[in-house]
């Protein structure tokens, strides 16, 4: 009789110690994991500080093979460029600024430059989390796997801002990301509202 009360007192106590471990361990890993979550990808900025962004009213565009688009003898303008430009110019016009008629010259003049390359990427930590009971017992496993390798494709897309009295740089965007999927409209003003999320704006 003496056993069976023994056991019948412990038998609730194991389940709680293993109910613990598994809380620790649970705990243990969402540390891991918060650790080792990747950081979404942020821009990267310049500003001159001696530009007086005061003064700029107009923009005009440089670079991409064309001085400006539609001049006599300029280079065509690719579909991605139409993409980027109509991005770009959408948010300049948000923050106070008009595109400069054909002949006239801007007060800053916006160039581009995109590239794509690809790169490897380490995964360091694998965790799997298991539970399951039976019976009156609780019970449950964490497992830590080996890294783990894969090739991702990386784009870049970098904006100027040139004053063109003084032919100096007064701003310049950068966005690095991993590329998912097609380029449309779509991903190339999220990708151009975010490189130039700290343009800025006109008067400023």
């Amino acid at each position: 009789m003496r056993i069976d009360r023994f056991e019948t007192t412990m038998a609730p106590r194991r389940v709680a110690a293993r109910s613990a471990d598994l809380l620790i361990a649970l705990a243990l890993c969402g540390s891991l994991l918060v650790g080792c979550a990747s950081a979404p990808p942020k821009p990267e900025s310049m500003r001159d500080p001696q530009a007086n962004f005061a003064s700029y009213r107009t923009y005009g565009w440089t670079g991409g093979g064309t001085a400006t688009a539609g001049a006599p003898g300029a280079a065509p303008v690719g579909l991605l460029d139409s993409q980027l430009r109509a991005a770009i110019s959408g948010e300049l016009q948000k923050r106070g600024y008009t595109e400069a008629p054909m002949g006239a010259t801007p007060d800053l003049r916006i160039s581009y430059e995109t590239a794509a390359q690809d790169k490897i990427e380490n995964n360091p930590v694998r965790i799997g989390i298991g539970v399951g009971g039976y019976g009156s017992n609780g019970g449950g496993s964490v497992g830590v796997g080996s890294s783990s390798v894969r090739n991702v494709r990386e784009g870049t897309l970098v904006i100027h801002a040139i004053e063109t009295a003084r032919n100096v740089e007064v701003w310049q965007g950068r966005f690095a990301a991993k590329m998912k999927g097609g380029v449309d409209q779509a991903r190339v003003n999220s990708a151009v509202a975010t490189t130039m999320q700290d343009f800025p704006a006109q008067g400023k």
